[in-house]
């Protein structure tokens, strides 16, 4: 049936997609007889906390959203936020005649579909519509040839949202109970985590390693030019046959490795043999020469699309799906979220009709080029990310801009180099050898690289995590010698060297390691990476990601006490079989039984609980031998083993260890006295773990910390001290013992922040006594209100009853007098933005809009901003040590994220006209009116109190991120 057949039947058919931008441009390629409709994302999910369960359930299932006890029964609800779009979609169904459900061709996708037919419950046929492309074509097609919900899709998915709410449910309380509240697990994102320590754990232990080597710049004696270069650089690699050390050889110890049979060179050895090399002549002992070849990349799967746009763009993982999927709505590009590398005949025949027209016959392979896919289980989308339709708009052509514009490019030109021919040429490496005036025999090696025809090198190269690697189309061109050629060193230089930590990832580098362990799935990457920085496990330096101490602490009680639930290897055989349960060859209920249970797979209560032979009957189930799973529900309920102390502290050295306390990281001198403490001292939270060493840590300690008593106050008698808060230094009042502290007549101690200007160790009583004078009357104006001067969290300011204009220093709340105050409130008050400060640093010009970077300080702390978009920075952002490209990077997030919505306003109006209508009604109504308003306040009273309870819940810290 064609997308216009049913006008003239009369019919009429509702379309649903997940986006309101996805519906808009579906909409313009369906004839009139179609109502495209966005569910706006998930309309139906496990309950976010006990208040939105529904009251016949109580107990676990209550705090789960899952029935343990009766096969895993997830207990779904409606989202609050999505019940009046619910409303909606039930209505434009009552009008139709068929449903469309076009969500996208995922797990996701399918349980999105599967969720709006169990709850919208139509009446009417339902299709299932599916493409991976939004063109005019492609969605005719999708309308022409509809498919059935595939179930086994849905209930993968749907076993996968079991086993992570079971995961961060169970496993986040233990983490709040034993290290800090408000933190959560998940089953990736705890091992990305882990991956994340691991490394930082590597770069405390490692210890660098010193070597030495010579770098020689040799004449073949002829002019030379840019094919045959005169002279060229060589590095030595051998004395007296023997290999001289390089950076593979050291362990992370710093240690030559065992049975390494090379010469480590030290400075003096080095110096000394370049000085013997002086006037010694070197002849060419071996050229050896080999054919060069590069075949093109593969198209973009997901995860190749972030690491790239990390690489090329600066993006991060989020900003990167952020971008794509606006491009997928729009009609740009084919479905941003799959694993997979083929591309269709169509996108094939696209992209080498691109070839030839750009660069011409020659670059155009006989045959079309075909990518296998690399990546196990791929089941997501079934076509690589590629430009969309059957002719490829050249990124000139889409009038696309900023961001947008720049990954459809990368898109764009992976595509099309895919479908050219090799990149040709040759490596050459020669040797130069000579003898020592002592005698020594000396080789040195060159390397050098020619391409011939670059092939596809002409549209695309591929970019490295390693800032110092070699691109694959970048020349070292050697000249043209020959064995026994004689040539003269014109310099010999001894360079010195030492080895490197390993580098901490990046996410690309993340993504990459995530997905060659085949640890959950490439479509979460993006999320997962998210959630680990805003949970705090991790923060960014440039483009580093670097554990927090307080990552340290979660993973070190993880790796202890559930150790198979990090393991990485457990990860992803758990992966294999959510993939085999997804293909029908595993079942998921015995799966969940044993993973949730224990071998026994016995829930207590169950109906027809499973024997002893239960485990033979998971293995005839599709489920393994069981040899990985187990007794999740046993681990989270015996939790006297774990010592919390313990679990967050970490020697540094010299008796002094870090701990993980619930305010933050600080650092503590260990002492044998009995009552004693031990000297502490915070650590900055932004602090990388590899570089609390001994001598930064006694630095910390011997700053002034504690209580600095200043004297007495002359009029309280109370003792006056200066302490280091949490959030800076203050002075404060030390209040009888006796004083009531809570309670009605509790009474609270006199307490002011020090100035910008203070310091604790410079601080004096008067000081003191001043700023806790502070809010100081300044008189009254000639209405008789009067005006303060105050200390604010945005600086000095003055008040007269709801009116405060802001002062200029901190000085002058103690100097203004009356009629300067009277002055400045004479002033029109300054509406909009005051004058501009300074910028506190200039970054330089942005790849996307062209316009100069800085960073400037707002009213809610520092931002980056081109002038059209701001960025505030990111708890763990210092605007010291802030790159140029980590502040590309926040505004290429913000203009992804678009404007902000605002339906704030449309609420008040819609309250306002609902007050209108019911003053219109007649006396009489008033009164059957006032009856019912009495009995909805009553509900509403209770919802509202429901309401409560849940936000209440969620700040004592629920387990956010169980996706994952």
């Amino acid at each position: 049936m064609s997308p216009t057949s049913e006008t003239a039947q009369g019919g009429r058919r509702l379309v649903i997609v997940e986006s309101p931008a996805k519906a808009k441009t579906i909409k313009g390629y369906l004839g009139p007889g179609y109502v495209v409709e966005a569910s706006v994302g998930h309309i139906r999910d496990l309950p976010n906390g006990a208040a939105e369960v529904p009251d016949q359930y109580t107990g676990e299932v209550r705090r789960l959203g899952v029935d343990v006890e009766h096969d895993f029964q997830p207990v779904y609800v409606v989202n609050a936020d999505k019940k009046s779009q619910v409303r909606k979609l039930k209505e434009l169904l009552a009008d139709s005649d068929e449903l469309f459900l076009a969500t996208d061709e995922d797990r996701e996708g399918e349980a999105i579909a599967w969720h709006l037919q169990e709850v919208l419950k139509p009446k009417v046929p339902v299709r299932r519509m599916v493409f991976h492309e939004i063109t005019k074509d492609a969605i005719r097609a999708a309308v022409a040839n509809p498919r059935e919900l595939n179930q086994r899709l849905v209930d993968a998915q749907e076993t996968r949202r079991i086993l992570d709410r079971l995961y961060g449910y169970e496993v986040s309380p233990v983490l709040w109970k034993k290290v800090m509240r408000g933190l959560s697990a998940g089953r990736v994102q705890s091992v990305a985590t882990r991956l994340v320590v691991e490394r930082e754990r590597e770069r405390i232990a490692f210890r660098s390693a010193e070597y030495w080597d010579l770098t020689g710049v040799f004449a073949t004696g002829r002019a030379g030019d840019t094919s045959d270069p005169g002279t060229f650089g060589a590095r030595l690699t051998a004395v007296d046959g023997r290999r001289v050390a390089q950076g593979r050889d050291f362990t992370s110890t710093g240690q030559l490795k065992g049975g390494a049979q090379v010469l480590h060179l030290d400075e003096a050895g080095a110096r000394g043999l370049a000085v013997a090399l002086e006037g010694a002549a070197f002849t060419v002992r071996s050229v050896e020469s080999k054919p060069y070849r590069r075949s093109p990349y593969a198209p973009f799967r997901t995860t190749t699309l972030q690491q790239e746009a990390s690489r090329k763009l600066g993006f991060g993982a989020k900003a990167t799906m952020q971008v794509a999927q606006k491009l997928y709505e729009n009609g740009f590009i084919t479905y941003m979220r799959t694993d997979s590398t083929t591309l269709s005949e169509t996108a094939v025949a696209a992209a080498r009709a691109q070839v030839t027209q750009l660069y011409g016959a020659d670059y155009l392979p006989d045959r079309p080029r075909s990518y296998a896919g690399k990546v196990k289980n791929a089941q997501e989308a079934h076509e690589a990310i590629r430009p969309s339709g059957d002719r490829f708009r050249t990124p000139a052509e889409t009038g696309l801009t900023g961001d947008q514009f720049r990954l459809y490019e990368l898109i764009w030109k992976r595509t099309v180099a895919s479908q050219m021919k090799d990149a040709v040429g040759n490596s050459v490496t020669v040797k130069i050898g000579g003898r020592a005036s002592d005698g020594r025999d000396a080789e040195f090696s060159a390397s050098g690289k020619t391409i011939t025809f670059h092939g596809f090198m002409k549209a695309y190269v591929e970019g490295a995590d390693d800032p110092n690697a070699e691109l694959d189309d970048r020349e070292r061109r050697l000249p043209q010698v020959a064995e026994g050629d004689r040539l003269a060193a014109e310099e010999i230089t001894a360079d010195g060297h030492a080895t490197k930590p390993p580098a901490r990832y990046t996410e690309a580098s993340l993504v990459k390691e995530l997905e060659e362990r085949e640890i959950g799935r490439p479509s979460t990457y993006a999320s997962i990476i998210g959630t680990i920085l805003d949970r705090g496990y991790v923060f960014k330096k440039g483009t580093a990601l670097v554990p927090s101490f307080l990552s340290f602490a979660v993973v070190n009680l993880l790796e202890k006490h559930f150790g198979r639930l990090v393991d990485y290897d457990f990860t992803a055989k758990m992966e294999d079989d959510l993939d085999r349960i997804a293909r029908g060859e595993a079942q998921a209920v015995p799966w969940l039984k044993r993973f949730y249970f224990g071998e026994s797979a016995t829930a207590p209560g169950a109906e027809g609980g499973a024997a002893p032979g239960a485990v033979g009957v998971a293995a005839e189930a599709g489920n393994g031998d069981g040899d990985h799973l187990g007794g999740l529900k046993d681990l989270v309920t015996d939790l006297g083993a774990i010592d919390a102390r313990e679990i967050s502290s970490f020697p540094v050295g010299d008796g002094i260890v870090l701990r993980v306390g619930r305010y933050g990281p600080y650092v503590q001198r260990v002492t044998e006295a009995e009552g004693e403490t031990g000297q502490r001292a915070d650590v900055p939270d932004d602090l990388p773990p590899d570089e609390l060493t001994v001598a930064y840590a006694e630095e910390l300690l011997a700053k002034p910390s504690g209580d600095f008593e200043l004297g007495t106050d002359p009029e309280t008698g109370r003792k006056i001290v200066a302490k280091a808060g949490r959030y800076g230094p203050y002075v404060t009042e030390v209040l009888p013992e006796d004083t009531p502290k809570t309670g009605k007549n509790a009474v609270k101690p006199r307490t002011a922040s020090l100035f910008k200007s203070m310091s604790l160790d410079t601080v004096t009583l008067e000081d003191a006594l001043r700023l806790m004078s502070l809010p100081r009357v300044v008189g009254t104006d000639p209405e008789g209100v009067e005006i303060t001067a105050q200390n604010g969290r945005y600086g000095p300011y003055l008040k007269k009853g709801t009116d405060s204009r802001s002062l200029d220093s901190e000085e002058q709340l103690f100097t203004i007098t009356l009629d300067e105050a009277l002055a400045i409130y004479a002033q029109p008050k300054q509406r909009g933005r005051a004058a501009a400060k300074p910028p506190l640093k200039e970054l330089g010009t942005d790849p996307v809009s062209e316009r100069p970077v800085v960073v400037k300080d707002g009213r809610f702390g520092p931002y980056v901003t081109d002038g059209e978009t701001n960025a505030t920075l990111r708890r763990d952002d210092d605007v010291e040590t802030i790159t140029p490209e980590r502040g590309f990077e926040l505004l290429a997030e913000k203009r992804a994220k678009g404007p902000a919505k605002k339906t704030a306003k449309k609420a008040a109006k819609k309250t306002t006209t609902a007050k209108k209508t019911a003053a219109k009604k007649t006396a009489a109504k008033k009164t059957t009116t006032a009856k019912k308003t009495a009995a909805k306040k009553t509900t509403a009273a209770k919802k509202t109190a429901a309401k409560k309870t849940a936000t209440a819940a969620k700040a004592a810290g629920k387990p956010a991120a169980e996706t994952d």
